[in-house]
């Protein structure tokens, strides 16, 4: 299990808890063995982890020993290794349109890392963000990356999200080929992010060489794992970098259901209305309330670039499998706040008795469940399995509202 796209405490809107030690202790007890760094290029949070990572496996770090503490609970025990990872917010002019365009780099070594850095230093300020923001060509940086680090790899960020990617609506493009021209072939995986899902992407014909990922994007350490990949292959460098090209040893990805992502549907937050792209379709995108243009969302971005019918796609496609956080069903099974102390309580009883999350949400049997959960855990974590849900698609910045209970 990997998890290769987070935050540290240098982003913007992050918690002060994204510390390698609170990221060890959190892989743990959600079920991840591969967990990305985040933000390398922020000079303050590459001292940290030069300071306190030690080489691993091949091109992964792991924890020196003196930070291993923490409250990890003997059934979720296990190694953890980290990616050297940073997400960088290319911001430019292309073909006549302002293009904003979010990507993930991921890097073997802190000499690769270090030598990324100076490139990208000489085009804008690293230190005022650990997501830069550079006036930069996503082609251009896609270059520096091959450049600098041979063996490294970038990914188009959250593939869909309208504002910052690849395909959004209102910044990106038609196509890869379109953003990265002649680099394309250097372009193996792209993520698919919180408001999509594998089946979604399948339906462009052009998207079957690639790998399609998917992480937490996380902003605290608690959301780790939120969205997570699958491996069959080596803890290494090499080898993931392999599985994502060859997609040989690329097991799957646990996912967001995609209409709780908060991009999911059309919408204008501002006036609470929220749209199917037919009917944002049928009122030529703009709100019904204020006249102004509404966010097109990722369903919509979708159902205009594909060329494939739903379904279509997925019969050589890897698995995939999508979750509830664990929290989350188990507010709903207690009637109480998922920040509250008795979901914490009840959570935490749970990893204690069971296995770390990952495991509970997927594969642990449900008589185990009834007997260590409160009433009601195994019948919500059957229906979780089973997709029997409810949900109210997410618009505009609002996470959708997911139900397993009517």
């Amino acid at each position: 299990m990997a998890d290769l796209h987070i935050h540290s405490k240098y982003s913007r809107a992050t918690s002060k808890d994204l510390e390698p030690e609170a990221l060890w202790r959190w892989a743990q007890l959600k079920g991840i063995e591969v967990i990305g760094t985040g933000d390398f290029t922020h000079p303050l949070w590459l001292k940290e982890l030069q300071d306190k990572l030690e080489p691993g496996s091949s091109g992964l770090f792991t924890l020196k020993n003196g930070l291993c503490k923490g409250d990890v609970p003997e059934t979720c025990r296990a190694d953890v290794a980290f990616m050297l990872t940073a997400e960088i917010s290319c911001i430019y002019s292309k073909n006549g349109r302002v293009r904003k365009i979010h990507c993930i780099v991921m890097v073997p070594s802190f000499d690769d890392a270090e030598r990324i850095n100076l490139a990208l230093s000489k085009i804008g300020n690293l230190r005022a963000d650990g997501r830069p923001i550079l006036g930069l060509d996503a082609k251009k940086l896609l270059e520096i990356v091959m450049h600098e680090s041979p063996e490294g790899m970038l990914v188009p960020a959250h593939a869909w999200t309208p504002h910052f990617s690849i395909f959004g609506a209102h910044s990106g493009f038609d196509s890869l080929e379109e953003c990265f021209e002649d680099l394309t072939p250097h372009i193996h995986a792209i993520e698919t992010g919180l408001s999509s899902d594998p089946a979604m992407n399948r339906r462009l014909s052009g998207l079957d060489s690639i790998t399609l990922i998917s992480n937490s994007d996380a902003h605290s350490a608690a959301k780790i794992g939120r969205e997570a990949n699958i491996f069959d292959a080596d803890v290494s460098f090499p080898s993931i970098m392999n599985a994502l090209k060859s997609q040989t040893g690329f097991a799957g990805t646990i996912e967001f259901f995609p209409e709780e992502g908060k991009y999911h549907f059309d919408g204008h937050r501002d006036c609470g209305v929220s749209l199917s792209p037919a009917e944002a379709d049928a009122l030529d995108c703009l709100c019904p309330e204020c006249g102004r243009k509404i966010t097109v969302g990722v369903m919509h971005r979708v159902e205009k670039l594909a060329d494939r019918k739903p379904g279509v796609g997925m019969s050589d496609a890897a698995p995939y499998y999508s979750v509830i956080p664990l929290p989350e069903i188990l507010s709903e099974v207690i009637k109480v706040g998922v920040g509250s102390k008795a979901v914490q309580g009840a959570y935490f009883r749970l990893l204690q008795e069971l296995g770390n999350e990952f495991a509970i949400l997927l594969e642990t049997p449900l008589e185990d469940i009834d007997r260590a959960g409160p009433q009601g855990l195994k019948e919500a974590i059957a229906k979780m399995r089973a997709g029997d849900i409810l949900i109210v698609p997410g618009y505009d910045g609002e996470f959708g509202k997911i139900k397993l209970f009517a």
